[in-house]
């Protein structure tokens, strides 16, 4: 789980306050707004449907992710984050609904769209068996690409995922991170424009999880590749998305950045510190919503952490000759997020129907 992101700045008196005694509300509720409409689309879906049997999987999603960008899919398990992807990648149909993959109609261009992309699923899929260059030679043959730019392409992607000096070695020895970057590095034996990462980082280390991420954000920066990943390591997503929807039941329930995402979250609020329980107490008056805490000498001000809502607070001890020892905004994060918006009843039901609005 991921700590909530705070930004700390020192206070100093500023002339021309206006009065004290303001109530600071929380912040409204953001709505995530969709992607700019004239940015080329790697991926659009309108109406997407799919269920075996009586049970829905998808029901009815609507997508658009700009080419060369990082996309993440949010959702517990059973959401129908793998059934999108299989969807979008050909493996499997919609039962209803449309999408174009790379510019290509994904029901009349099934050959275009697969020539277009490179899917990298939850389990390596590699043959223990032979080495790792081995593998990489036989995705080029199934790629159908002459011998000599097999190799050289092989070559490419060993030097690339810090794999040449295991080149010759069979894969059965390899790690989990290794086997990982091996599967990557097969996937773009293709060179695909999109790629598919179905929870690419599952049952890794820290150290490899943080290489798979700088390996992906290389692939964006890079070469302009579009990546669609799946993920159930909130922080992931937050590292690494452009824009993040949350899926849940088959429905995707919000769409945005992670910042507008964890705006959709009540709990926003500025931690001020005091030198003294008498400044404490001074302050704890004026912000009538806030809450203290006495041992920390701290007082928790409502507030969505925008300039705007600082300079209030400001306004208000400087009015009141009030002096603060530091300031920190503190917002909610992904899993907060998650949380509220894959929960069921309560405050949650509330948030998911303010998200789709």
């Amino acid at each position: 789980m991921t700590a909530a992101r705070s930004t700390t700045a020192a206070h100093t008196t500023r002339p021309g306050s206006p009065a004290s005694g303001a109530r600071l509300a929380p912040a409204p509720t953001a709505t995530a707004a969709p992607p700019l409409a004239d940015t080329p689309l790697a991926i659009s879906a309108r109406g997407l449907t799919k269920s075996y049997g009586d049970k829905v999987v998808l029901d009815g999603i609507d997508l658009r992710i700009p080419e060369g960008s990082v996309f993440a899919l949010l959702g517990p398990n059973g959401a129908g984050k793998t059934t999108t992807v299989e969807i979008l990648s050909t493996l499997i149909s919609a039962d209803s609904g449309e999408a174009r993959v790379a510019g290509h109609d994904l029901a009349r261009d099934i050959d275009a769209v697969r020539g277009s992309i490179g899917v990298t699923g939850q389990f390596a899929a590699v043959d223990n068996l032979l080495t790792a260059r081995e593998n990489l030679l036989l995705m080029s043959d199934l790629r159908h690409l002459d011998r000599r730019e097999g190799r050289r392409r092989a070559a490419e992607l060993l030097r690339r995922f810090e794999l040449t000096e295991a080149a010759r070695k069979p894969v059965a020895t390899f790690s989990g991170g290794m086997r990982r970057k091996l599967d990557l590095a097969m996937t773009l034996v293709g060179a695909p424009r999109i790629i598919f990462l179905d929870e690419p980082t599952t049952g890794l280390d820290p150290r490899s999880r943080r290489t798979m991420w700088e390996i992906i954000r290389s692939l964006v920066a890079d070469e302009g590749v579009t990546i669609f990943l799946t993920t159930q390591y909130l922080e992931e997503a937050d590292q690494l998305a452009d824009r993040i929807a949350v899926l849940d039941h088959g429905k995707l329930v919000a769409e945005g950045t992670a910042e507008e995402l964890k705006r959709l979250v009540p709990g926003s609020h500025i931690r001020v510190r005091f030198a003294d329980e008498t400044r404490l107490d001074a302050a704890a008056a004026l912000f009538t919503t806030g809450t203290r805490d006495s041992e920390a000498l701290t007082l928790h001000v409502p507030g969505d952490g925008g300039i705007p809502t600082l300079r209030a607070v400001l306004d208000v001890l400087d009015n009141a000759s009030i002096t603060a020892e530091t300031l920190t905004v503190h917002t909610p994060d992904l899993d907060d997020v998650f949380l509220t918006l894959t929960g069921h009843g309560g405050a949650g039901s509330d948030v998911r129907t303010a998200a789709a609005a």
